[in-house]
């Protein structure tokens, strides 16, 4: 039997009858065909307990892997306070996935521990990564996996800046400051591909005080003064909605030895003392150039992430594309929603199904050779994982 991906959606008021349903409608496409793996995308506005429960009453023992978003993405575009759940079904594939918490206080041991519960090591397959997006380091998390012949790709899942949380499914479990994954097996691959569209402007500044997720100063002035210098707004203003948020759209681009392109770092918001709040520390000393993104470039960077995703995945026959969109995107598209999910149905055509969610980063590698280029936390990035069935 092939493999195929069923999909439900729902815009329920409440997070079990939007779960439920969705469940339902996924389901009944799937008829007597054997699942091997249920992937859940919720807005963040319904508790997750809810949406577990509305999941699991209906899909049986398949494992779930999700996370939680600002806005839910299909294939006509985007939803807001909905539920997505995807069926994927086929023969000779199989998925384990776990949930584990605990994420922000020990990113690299909560990392081995789900390693050894997925039997990851010298283990070949794919493996799906959704980390906390505000506590923790998804940089040791890549570093902490063990090596094997298998696929990585992920993100940190998205979710309430105010609440300054986010969640994540993984098997039968959930909750926030956790870490969730899936390993799939089989007649499966992925493809993946990622790219963005922030250029400098031509404002640098080295990085005067630090401390954890925080940066304080930028060539000792405050951050918020220097974004107020540089966009001419008070610099009180940059501490509260809605520029505290916005400010998501200006990361900052840190210099990096021996490579040419910048390390792109987004902040997940302003500070009320005038720091950002990053989900990535940035050492001090540490030179950085501040970005800005359009829709043109961004467009751009769409189409060449596509591109890199239908490359690796090679002659496998693609069923379904995952999009992990940072929460920048859905800012900047803010006038024309939805616009670069148009550009990835216009490249991958009319049956390939497009599901998906903003997120706070995203996890891939991006360079053709990954002997020697180890997974990355990415931010501000355009990303896409497309299943496909091998040949």
């Amino acid at each position: 039997m092939a493999i195929s991906a069923f999909i439900g959606t729902s815009q329920a008021l409440y997070g079990r009858e939007a779960a439920t349903q969705a469940s339902h409608r996924a389901l009944e496409q799937v008829g007597r065909n054997p699942v091997f793996l249920g992937i859940v995308i919720s807005s963040y506005h319904h508790p997750v307990q809810q949406v577990m429960s509305g999941v699991s009453a209906l899909v049986g023992d398949a494992p779930l892997i999700g996370f939680g978003t600002s806005a839910e993405i299909n294939s006509d575009g985007l939803n807001h306070h909905s539920s997505i759940v995807i069926l994927l079904s086929g023969e000779n594939t199989n998925a384990r996935a776990e949930w584990l918490p605990g994420f922000g206080e020990d990113s690299r041991g909560v990392t081995q521990r789900m390693a050894n519960l997925l039997q990851l090591f010298h283990s070949e397959g794919s493996l799906l990564l959704i980390a906390d997006g505000f506590s923790g380091d998804a940089r040791q998390a890549c570093a902490a996996l063990p090596p094997g012949n298998y696929q990585v790709a992920g993100c940190l899942a998205g979710g309430d800046l105010h609440q300054a949380r986010t969640y994540q499914i993984g098997g039968r479990q959930s909750g926030t400051n956790g870490l969730a994954a899936a390993f799939i097996t089989g007649n499966i691959a992925i493809g993946v591909g990622a790219a963005h569209g922030w250029q400098p402007i031509g404002a640098y500044f080295r990085v005067t005080s630090a401390s954890g997720p925080w940066v304080r100063t930028l060539d000792d002035k405050r951050v918020a003064e220097v974004y107020s210098e540089l966009f001419h707004y008070p610099t009180r203003d940059w501490s509260f909605p809605p520029l505290n948020e916005i400010v998501r759209l200006y990361p900052l681009g840190v210099e990096t030895k021996g490579q040419e392109t910048l390390l792109v770092r987004s902040p997940l918001r302003m500070e009320s003392d005038g720091s950002l709040r990053m989900n990535s520390s940035i050492p001090e000393g540490s030179s950085v150039h501040i970005l800005v993104g359009s829709t043109s470039h961004c467009l751009e960077a769409v189409k060449i992430a596509t591109k890199q995703a239908l490359q690796e995945l090679g002659k496998a026959r693609p069923v379904l594309a995952l999009v992990l969109p940072d929460i920048s995107w859905q800012k900047l598209f803010q006038a024309t929603p939805g616009l670069e999910i148009q550009t990835v149905r216009e490249m991958l055509g009319p049956n390939i199904p497009i599901v998906g969610g903003y997120t706070f980063g995203q996890i891939a590698s991006l360079k053709e050779s990954k002997e020697n280029n180890p997974l990355e936390l990415l931010n501000q990035h355009f990303e896409i994982i497309l299943f496909g069935e091998k040949e």
